[in-house]
């Protein structure tokens, strides 16, 4: 029986790497939302409407803004409403379909483990957080925006840890329930958490003890370390720390309870 040289025949068949494969995987969720109407209008075009109303017109309780200009106010929260956004209700609803088209099935009988499955997504979720970042810090600027520099460094790990935590409940919402149970429920969670939730309402507006559960939300701890970094110039470690839970104990829940169907 004759041996052959590995490469004589091609294709070699065989499992890609895991790099390459999370990769793809991630390059072609980002195209698949950038090229959804829906999930450009939610991810981009309302933060953009909200930050440049919010900084022209005057809605803003002064009582708020202190000493601080809107924009520089309002901009750090728009910033996590964008996270919120993508990462959380734009992740959860087009999972949520996914599944109901059998687009999972298909690919949990690729080389894809599923836990590169809930990463790629989370992989593109990050790429399309930088681009949303980009976008509003442009348009931000143009409206007088002057963030502080020496908290660049923290804003960008809390969007970081922001992204991962939102996305790992996205990815938890839209894996469990059916797809219409979660386009009602992503999108009032949305609601809630905009309103109530620390980015509108800044938490030291609030009752002390409402404030502190606002606090420890995903949203609230988000938007006032993004507030603290960009306004004030601060580490923000307590936003950090719960941020980071948010996103370990979701991932954790959503690796057992994400359905394929």
């Amino acid at each position: 029986m004759s041996v052959f040289e590995p490469g004589v025949f091609t294709p070699a068949p065989g499992r890609g790497s895991l790099g390459r494969m999370l990769r793809t995987h991630a390059r072609v969720e980002v195209s698949l939302t950038l090229r959804h109407g829906e999930q450009v209008l939610l991810t981009l075009l309302i933060p953009l409407a909200l930050l440049i109303g919010l900084s022209l017109l005057d809605i803003l309780p002064a009582s708020s803004l202190g000493s601080t200009s809107k924009v520089d106010w309002i901009t750090p929260r728009i910033l996590a409403l964008a996270v919120m956004s993508s990462a959380f209700t734009g992740q959860a609803i087009a999972l949520g379909f996914d599944r109901r088209y059998g687009v999972l099935k298909r690919l949990s009988a690729t080389a894809l483990p599923r836990w590169l499955l809930v990463a790629g997504r989370l992989a593109a979720a990050l790429v399309v957080v930088a681009l949303q970042s980009v976008i509003i810090g442009v348009v931000a600027a143009f409206l007088g925006w002057s963030p502080s520099l020496s908290g660049l460094l923290s804003a960008l790990v809390l969007l970081v840890l922001g992204t991962l935590a939102f996305g790992a409940l996205g990815v938890l919402l839209g894996g469990a329930l059916r797809a219409e149970a979660v386009l009602a429920l992503a999108n009032i969670v949305w609601f809630a958490l905009l309103l109530a939730g620390g980015i509108l309402l800044a938490p030291s507006s609030l009752p002390s003890g409402l404030a502190r559960v606002v606090e420890l939300l995903p949203s609230g701890a988000l938007a006032e370390g993004m507030r603290a970094a960009l306004v004030d110039g601060v580490f923000a470690p307590g936003p950090m720390a719960v941020l980071a839970v948010w996103a370990v104990v979701a991932g954790a829940v959503a690796s057992r309870t994400t359905k394929l169907t």
